[in-house]
C-alpha cells in the first residue's frame, strides 16, 4: 500500500525537520515547503496529498491565504500551525476552511497524534452506507451531502460534525462527546472549535441547519 502522503508548509526549516521526523516514523510520506506560494504549486502539482499542515506566519503568501487557495478546489484535510493565541486568529483559521488548529509551541506527538486521527476519520469512513433524513441526503461514500436535492459544499470536518449529529438524532450530546467523537481525540481547549464549526454547517444547510438545536449551557442537538 502507498505511504499516505503530508504536505508540510512552515518558513521554519527546523520544524519543518521536527515534525517531518515524527510522521516518516508514523510511515507517513513528506513533501515539504518553506511559504505559501511554494505550497500551492507542490500541492497542484501531486495530486496524492492526503493532508496539509500550514504554518499561518509566512513570507511571499501566509497560511490564511495558501488555505483558501486550496479551499477552492480541494476539501483535503489541513491544520493550521501558529504561534498566535487570540481567539480572532483561531476563528480565522476555521473561516478560511482548515480543520485542525494547533497553537505554537506544541508537542510534535500530540500533532503526529491529530494527524493519524484525522486521517482515519477522513479516509476510513464506512463505504456503504447514505442516509437521508429530513432533506438531507448524506453519501459516505462520495462525501456528499445533498439538501433539498441541491449539494452543499462541506469541509471534512463540517461533513464529519453533520454525519455525526445524524447518526446520533433525538439526542443531547455535550460538547465535549461531539469533540471526541468527530475530532476523535482528547481535546483541551474550549467550545469555541464546535461552535465555529456549528455555525458554518448551519449556514451552508440553509434553513435545514434549523435542525441543529443549541442546548444551552451543554451542547447540541439534531432534531427534526
Amino acid at each position: 500500500m502507498d505511504k499516505i502522503k503530508v504536505l508540510m508548509v512552515d518558513d521554519e526549516s527546523r520544524m519543518r525537520k521536527l515534525v517531518s521526523d515524527f510522521l516518516v516514523r508514523k510511515d507517513y510520506e513528506v513533501i515539504e515547503a518553506e511559504n505559501g506560494e511554494e505550497a500551492i504549486d507542490k500541492f497542484y502539482a501531486d495530486k496524492d496529498i492526503a493532508l496539509v499542515i500550514l504554518d499561518v506566519m509566512m513570507p511571499k503568501m501566509d497560511g490564511l491565504e495558501a488555505c483558501r487557495q486550496i479551499r477552492k478546489n480541494s476539501k483535503v484535510p489541513i491544520i493550521m500551525l501558529t504561534a498566535k493565541g487570540e481567539e480572532r486568529d483561531e476563528l480565522n483559521g476555521f473561516e478560511c476552511g482548515a480543520d485542525e488548529y494547533i497553537a505554537k509551541p506544541f508537542s510534535p506527538k500530540i500533532l503526529t497524534a491529530r494527524v493519524d486521527a484525522l486521517v482515519r476519520r477522513v479516509y476510513s469512513m464506512d463505504r456503504s452506507c447514505c442516509m437521508e433524513i429530513g432533506g438531507i441526503e448524506i453519501d459516505k461514500a462520495a462525501h456528499i451531502v445533498r439538501v433539498d436535492g441541491q449539494e452543499i459544499d462541506l469541509s471534512y470536518k463540517e461533513f464529519e460534525l453533520l454525519t455525526y449529529f445524524v447518526e446520533n438524532k433525538g439526542l443531547a450530546l455535550s460538547r465535549e462527546k461531539i469533540l471526541n467523537n468527530v475530532w476523535n481525540y482528547d481535546y483541551f481547549g474550549d467550545a469555541r472549535t464546535i461552535d465555529t464549526h456549528v455555525k458554518k454547517l448551519r449556514k451552508k444547510m440553509g434553513e435545514k441547519g434549523d435542525y441543529i438545536k443549541t442546548i444551552w449551557g451543554m451542547g447540541y442537538k439534531f432534531e427534526i
